[in-house]
């Protein structure tokens, strides 16, 4: 198996686990060739790399066995290190039900990833997906997540406590914040088609990852649309709490065709942002940048060997 750059990897929604005991980084993301629904999920591989330029793979970390619950949609994979085992969070769909985020379990980066939440964890009835965890001040495990089209039209980001063993919910889920409040947020390009049918404006709200700023900060980074096209932006929360309120930075610090961003701190103490692009049109490819924090800003200082 040979080595691969970032620019030739096709894959949307990237995420890195790095594994200091190996000094490996694992990435997960989108992978299936036709991930928008209709065709059956086919799994997601994995991918590793030393020095987040040459990367190893594809290795199959995940696929359905027979009476596995989701057919199509398999989005956006993540995966955490959680009381010795590794948990994957991933989005699944099987019509006519909702689409969900689900938690799996392996002893491995590597896999074979299997159920662990006896199906989604996210509530039911509604499009949800996107799920990360967030760990808590006083240690408590969270899933943050979005509510989204087409169940309804205005994407917002929501939270749910989860059972310390990650099996299932702990608690009702509530709201943090409606994607349309980011000054910068416009509806999508398939919007003209939802004007030609009388639907109402639709906004999206992609990708959720929690992050503390160096004073403490809590922020949120998240993907829409903006302008000009797919974009990564900043809310803060003015209190500190995951339940807000929050507040929308006014204008997206990635507005490249890029998003489902997060965060990552590198073998060498610098900290590392990775994302899609382009978001459309294919091939999508994953971005590592070097990232600096100023004055509470965030700024991509460079990109990696591609």
């Amino acid at each position: 198996m040979g080595f691969l750059r970032a620019s030739e990897i096709k894959i949307r929604d990237p995420f890195v686990l790095p594994v200091a005991a190996e000094r490996v980084y694992y990435l997960y993301g989108t992978t299936d060739r036709q991930p928008w629904g209709g065709q059956p999920g086919e799994g997601f591989d994995t991918y590793r790399s030393r020095d987040l330029i040459l990367w190893e793979g594809p290795f199959p970390a995940f696929r359905p066995e027979p009476g596995f619950w989701g057919r199509d949609c398999f989005w956006a994979p993540e995966v955490h290190f959680w009381r010795g085992r590794y948990y994957m969070f991933a989005t699944f769909r099987s019509e006519p039900e909702a689409q969900g985020t689900q938690i799996l379990v392996a002893d491995h980066p590597l896999g074979p990833f299997r159920p662990h939440s006896a199906g989604p964890v996210t509530p039911a009835g509604c499009d949800c997906l996107d799920g990360t965890l967030y760990t808590d001040p006083a240690g408590k495990p969270w899933m943050i997540f979005s509510r989204d089209w087409p169940k309804i039209a205005v994407g917002r980001y929501s939270a749910l406590l989860l059972r310390e063993d990650l099996s299932a919910a702990a608690g009702p889920a509530f709201d943090l914040f409606a994607v349309n409040a980011a000054p910068w947020v416009r509806t999508p390009p398939w919007q003209k088609e939802r004007d030609q049918k009388g639907f109402p404006p639709c906004y999206v709200a992609d990708g959720a990852w929690p992050y503390h700023m160096k004073s403490g900060e809590l922020c949120l980074l998240f993907s829409s649309w903006n302008e000009s096209g797919y974009s990564t932006g900043l809310a803060r929360s003015t209190t500190g709490e995951l339940a807000g309120p929050w507040q929308c930075d006014p204008t997206p610090f990635f507005a490249e065709n890029g998003g489902h961003a997060m965060i990552f701190a590198g073998f060498d103490g610098a900290s590392y942002l990775t994302l899609h692009q382009p978001n459309d049109p294919p091939p999508e490819h994953p971005r590592f940048f070097a990232i600096e924090e100023s004055a509470g800003r965030l700024r991509l200082k460079s990109q990696l060997g591609q």
